[in-house]
């Protein structure tokens, strides 16, 4: 309980300095789907074993700084391609209770844990699915996700059949994106003619741990 207390609290205080305010009920929810991925990371690899920084801040207040680029609105539909333990999909579903999202993966093991935390935590507006991103047909999305390690052009080419009109894709990455970039947009042509730019957003400033990683937003 006392660990508990202590991400609630560093959550709250590291949301509240980049102006995200979420209210107890919605931090007390992150917390807990925090504990779940620990729980299940010891009977499957979700996240690394060997972590450098806590879970609620590597993975979890991570995937909110999406937000702070991007509004989730309601009815928005949002695909995760790739979603791993639920990352970024299940703490944004959390604090966006009336956007809906799509989790996504190839792997069945790590889907069926998503599946029991969304259903231990109560999650209504998202679903996990077991599938290839190529399996998905018929359904367009807003916004499409990703917190995988795919080349840039690779994630683009998915996305640019699974997008709206209008649509972006929002990927958590790291390091030197100059050669991936350039390579996504020159290959945009071959799908549907996504992306036309990309956007860098850096957030090394925000914490230590996340040195050299950006917010990449292809539109």
């Amino acid at each position: 309980m006392a660990r508990l207390n202590d991400d609630l609290a560093t959550l709250k205080s590291l949301c509240a300095e980049q102006g995200m305010v979420f209210d107890l009920l919605t931090l007390d929810q992150l917390v807990r789907y925090g504990a779940l991925l620990e729980q299940w990371n010891h009977k499957i690899n979700l996240i690394s074993r060997k972590e450098d920084a806590p879970v609620i801040v590597k993975h979890i207040f991570h995937s909110l700084l999406i937000s702070l680029y991007h509004t989730f609105n309601a009815g928005e539909k949002v695909l995760d391609l790739g979603t791993g333990g639920g990352l970024p999909g299940i703490p944004l579903s959390i604090a966006f209770p009336d956007t809906q999202f799509l989790l996504v993966d190839a792997t069945g093991k790590k889907i069926a844990a998503c599946q029991a935390m969304i259903k231990e935590l109560g999650i209504k507006n998202v679903i996990a699915l077991h599938t290839r991103v190529e399996e998905l047909k018929g359904v367009l999305f807003d916004t499409v996700l990703s917190r995988q390690v795919a080349p840039l052009d690779q994630l683009c080419a998915y996305a640019g059949t699974l997008l709206k009109p209008g649509g972006i894709l929002i990927c958590l990455k790291g390091g030197n994106l100059e050669k991936e970039i350039a390579k996504a947009v020159g290959s945009g042509k071959n799908h549907n003619g996504f992306p036309t730019k990309v956007e860098l957003h850096p957030i090394s400033s925000i914490s230590p741990f996340f040195s050299e990683k950006q917010i990449v937003i292809a539109r």
